[in-house]
């Protein structure tokens, strides 16, 4: 099971706290915007790249609109991963964006 945040309250925490995030976005996706800091493991690829994250930490999951990041977080969780869903994505994102790797 893994929970779902709203990207208003994504972005009160994110300005808190330092947050584990993961954009699942596809790699040109994230080079030409992405929170600072998120982690990119691209959903085509995450059956490659899911067993790399602690399990001990929590994520919050990133994408586009919330698609994406929905099926990534349903992943996720059947892993065993704490995990959080955050709806809305970089179409609404009001935050700080950095380019490239």
């Amino acid at each position: 099971m893994y929970k779902t945040m709203m990207i208003d309250e994504f972005e009160q925490l994110e300005k808190r706290n330092e947050l584990a995030i993961i954009d699942v976005r596809e790699d040109d996706e994230y080079v030409s915007g992405h929170i600072k800091g998120a982690k990119s493991l691209p959903l085509s690829r995450l059956q490659e790249t899911a067993e790399s994250l602690d399990k001990n930490q929590s994520y919050y999951i990133i994408c586009h609109a919330g698609g994406r990041s929905q099926m990534a977080s349903e992943y996720f969780a059947s892993l065993g991963y704490d995990v959080t869903n955050v709806m809305g994505g970089m179409s609404v994102w009001r935050g700080e964006i950095v380019d490239g790797l």
